[in-house]
């Protein structure tokens, strides 16, 4: 807890971000912010391996002891793992009569436009462990029917037989009542202690049962595999003895509790993606580009993502695994295209990249851990863009010629091109798929990339900016002092945050005032309790409303911000005016129509009280710039003699002319002959085309 203490000596902060190659550590001196970056190889077999090793070498690096870390800010991809694997605990429903099939029902969506014999994936909940009870609220009048307990035994004796780990209850008009479902969840969970049981008014109380039911027996399922990882990291970092327990990085930019992280696992699936989102509003808002395209490549996949206003875009709806997830999560799109990603030959002889990566484990050729198939990095060893002896910092060793190997055997001899033709058609397919990534978040959204400075980070995004910038006519590109580390130092810019929303759905008139207060209220009341059971530290507590509106008739909604609030005299006439507004910016027209509210939401936020952070890591200032000169290929130019800089050595104000190789311990940056390097007073590295 920050504010519990005053700065000291002793003092530090710590981030750290298990992704799929390298794990990822941030270490932060309170009295002076002075910033040590680390990076590790992941073990995908036991994540907190790597993370015991890697925090362990940066606290002798940084002259620390364990108990001296005062905060623990966490990025992780186990939900989202386990999600795509399968690997999502054995789970049970219970749901309102006639609503078994709801999860095969789904919608009349296709996914795919013209392929009708796609398969659609199978329900998260087997048939046989979707059981329905007499149960219901209704709308309209008539009188409720409530469950019984002699009705829901036989369904707990054959859970009880079955296994099952979860159990989630989905009633059809909880959001309206939740009384039904919370007389369920207090009768299983009195029959099945030790089995993970949630209901959908806790995780989603909002309308539609399709979604509401895929998300909630998603929480469900993740529940017992993300509770078992929460417990196991917090005994890890107890046996580190480091002084402060973890606090969990969420989809939607703000942190949680191991405790809330563990009852409502879906608010982690983009974890890692949304603490480098985080970061980079941080770094963009202070050096003076409040517009930009986040672009962060991993070892196995890109994700790019719109801040617009110093604001990232938030997506209320996601699909993971073919099955919607209905939760506020930072907008970010993710594609399989990274640094490990593998390049192949189809069936066709078409050359493809992606999405298999070859991981960590036994990751590129040149890693000489047992790969053999060529990946993005085999490809950038080729082209002599990547240092031909190792990496981070020399403590990872490269055999360029196990590199050279693979691509000319795998890709080059079978396509009948040279070894850099080879290489560069792999880089040059993968910019292709990033492009597009960029296109679904901006031109099909109505932005303009132009307009927008392109903020590249992950080990991989600067080595891989350039072409996508070129292609995109995006003339800044920035990269921050610590690319390869950013979600980890995102995972320390994090402040608390919790979602509330409920389904009311009333035409936006006077007489709606009392339906809309009350249900403000409710929301209200959940959004203080939350902010009382966080502790202490907080500070700055805010409540931002929203509301989710409609013209009567529409299937989906605009979410509209109520700057004054719900309880504001004028709430709903100002409602009804930025209703207008928004649907005339997207559209293009305002319809002389009624408007209705469908959803009121509510976000409880609260500041950290944490030091400032010197993003210049903690290196010597008398290193030399200039490290050495290595022939490196160019699209179009060939070889060139290049000069390769040490970016521990530049200093604000420096000016460099490409071409050029700029490495680093976390990553390296290719500098094309028509661009320019200007460092800025913040430690960034702008690079603007001539």
């Amino acid at each position: 807890m920050l504010q519990a203490k005053p700065p000291s000596q002793s003092h530090f902060i710590l981030g750290v971000d298990v992704g799929g190659t390298f794990t990822d550590i941030v270490l932060i001196r309170a009295t002076d912010g002075c910033t040590f970056l680390h990076k590790t190889p992941s073990t995908p077999t036991d994540p907190s391996l790597a993370m015991e090793r890697g925090i362990t070498e940066i606290l002798v690096a940084a002259n620390a002891t364990p108990a001296e870390v005062q905060y623990f800010g966490h990025g992780t991809t186990v939900a989202t793992n386990a999600l795509i694997e399968g690997k999502t605990a054995p789970t049970a429903l219970i749901t309102t009569a006639g609503f078994r099939d709801i999860l095969e029902i789904r919608r009349q969506r296709q996914p795919h436009n013209y392929n009708i014999r796609i398969p659609k994936p199978l329900p998260p909940v087997p048939r046989h462990l979707r059981r329905e009870i007499s149960e219901r609220i209704f709308m309209m009048g008539r009188p409720n029917v409530a469950p019984t307990r002699q009705e829901l035994e036989p369904h707990i004796v054959d859970f009880s037989a079955a296994n099952v780990a979860a159990v989630a209850v989905v009633f059809l008009h909880s959001y309206l009542n939740a009384s039904h479902e919370a007389q369920v969840v207090a009768w299983l969970r009195e029959a099945l202690p030790g089995t993970f049981i949630c209901a959908s008014h806790e995780v989603l109380a909002e309308f539609r049962e399709y979604e509401r039911t895929s998300t909630t027996v998603t929480n469900a399922g993740l529940g017992p595999v993300m509770s078992r990882y929460l417990e196991n990291l917090e005994q890890r970092a107890a046996a580190i003895g480091l002084g402060a327990k973890p606090h969990i990085q969420q989809s939607n930019g703000g942190f949680a509790t191991p405790q809330e992280a563990g009852q409502l696992p879906i608010s982690t699936l983009v974890s890692g993606p949304a603490a480098g989102v985080t970061g980079a509003v941080h770094l963009t808002k202070q050096a003076g580009f409040p517009d930009t395209i986040t672009f962060d490549v991993g070892g196995t996949s890109t994700d790019v993502c719109v801040i617009q206003n110093s604001t990232p875009l938030i997506a209320r709806e996601r699909e993971v695994a073919g099955y919607p997830v209905r939760f506020p999560m930072i907008d970010v799109h993710s594609v399989g295209a990274g640094g490990g990603s593998i390049a192949w030959i189809d069936s066709g002889g078409f050359l493809q990249v992606g999405p298999k990566s070859a991981g960590a484990d036994p990751g590129p050729a040149c890693y000489d851990r047992g790969g053999t198939q060529p990946t993005v990095t085999d490809a950038n060893v080729v082209l002599g863009r990547l240092n031909q002896k190792a990496l981070l910092n020399g403590r990872m060793p490269i055999r360029a010629e196990l590199a050279h190997a693979a691509v000319e055997e795998k890709i080059a001899k079978p396509l009948g091109l040279s070894v850099e033709d080879a290489a560069e058609g792999i880089l040059t397919i993968l910019n292709e798929t990033m492009v597009r990534a960029v296109r679904v978040i901006t031109v099909e959204q109505g932005n303009d990339p132009r307009r927008f400075s392109l903020l590249a980070f992950g080990g991989a995004g600067p080595l891989l900016a350039g072409p996508l910038a070129r292609e995109l006519s995006m003339k800044t590109t920035i990269v921050p002092p610590g690319p390869g580390l950013l979600c980890a130092l995102g995972l320390l810019m994090s402040d608390a945050r919790r979602d509330f929303s409920l389904t009311r759905i009333v035409p936006l008139r006077t007489d709606a005032r009392d339906v809309i207060v009350a249900a403000a209220k409710q929301l209200r009341e959940k959004g203080e309790q939350w902010l009382a059971s966080e502790g202490a530290f907080l500070s700055n507590r805010v409540l931002d409303w929203a509301a989710d509106t409609r013209y009567l008739g529409q299937s989906h909604e605009l979410t509209i911000p109520m700057k004054k609030g719900p309880f504001d005299a004028g709430a709903i006439n100002n409602l009804i005016t930025a209703f207008i507004d928004e649907h005339t910016r997207l559209y293009g027209y305002a319809a002389d129509a009624d408007i209705e509210l469908v959803t009121l939401r509510l976000t409880a936020r609260a500041n950290v009280d944490r030091p400032a952070i010197d993003q210049k890591p903690a290196e010597s200032t008398t290193r030399e710039k200039l490290k050495d000169r290595r022939k490196v290929h160019f699209p179009s130019r060939g070889y060139i003699e290049c000069p390769i800089y040490d970016r521990a050595a530049f200093r604000p104000g420096e000016r460099i002319v490409g071409p050029a190789i700029v490495e680093q311990m976390d990553t390296t940056a290719v500098i094309f002959p028509d661009q320019e390097i200007h460092c800025d007073e913040h430690g960034n590295m702008l690079i603007d085309f001539l």
